[in-house]
C-alpha cells in the first residue's frame, strides 16, 4: 500500500508542475484545444476521446461509490472535470480514511460492510 500511495503522491506532484508550466505557456481554457482535436479526427482527438472515457468512467465510478447520494454527484461532476487532480487526493484520503482497506476504497465503507 505505500507503494500505491507514493506513486500517487509522486503523480501528483508531476502533474502539478506539468500543468502549471502548460498553463503559464497556453493559458487555462483547455477546452477549445480538447475539442479542437477531436473534431480534426486524428490521433490526438482520439486519445482525447479516449481520455474522455476514462473522466466519464471515473464519475460514474464516484457517484456510484456515494450510492448516486447528492454529494456524490458533486463529486462526480469534479472527477469529470478535474480527472487526476481530482482523483488523486481523493484516492489518497479515502486510502487513510479506510486504513487501507482497498474493499473500502473502491466500493464505499457501507458497501464494504456487507
Amino acid at each position: 500500500m505505500a507503494l500505491f500511495r507514493s506513486y500517487l503522491v509522486a503523480f501528483y506532484i508531476v502533474l502539478l508542475v506539468y500543468t502549471g508550466l502548460v498553463i503559464v505557456d497556453h493559458g487555462i481554457n483547455l477546452l477549445p484545444f480538447f475539442f479542437e482535436d477531436m473534431a480534426k479526427m486524428g490521433w490526438p482527438g482520439q486519445f482525447n476521446l479516449d481520455f474522455m472515457g476514462f473522466l466519464s468512467l471515473s464519475a460514474l465510478w464516484t457517484a456510484w461509490r456515494h450510492q448516486f447520494r447528492g454529494a456524490g454527484l458533486v463529486l462526480a461532476v469534479l472527477a469529470f472535470f478535474g480527472g487526476m487532480g481530482f482523483l488523486v487526493p481523493y484516492l489518497l484520503y479515502h486510502l487513510a480514511k479506510g486504513k487501507g482497506d482497498m474493499g473500502v476504497l473502491l466500493l464505499g465503507a457501507e458497501r464494504a460492510a456487507q
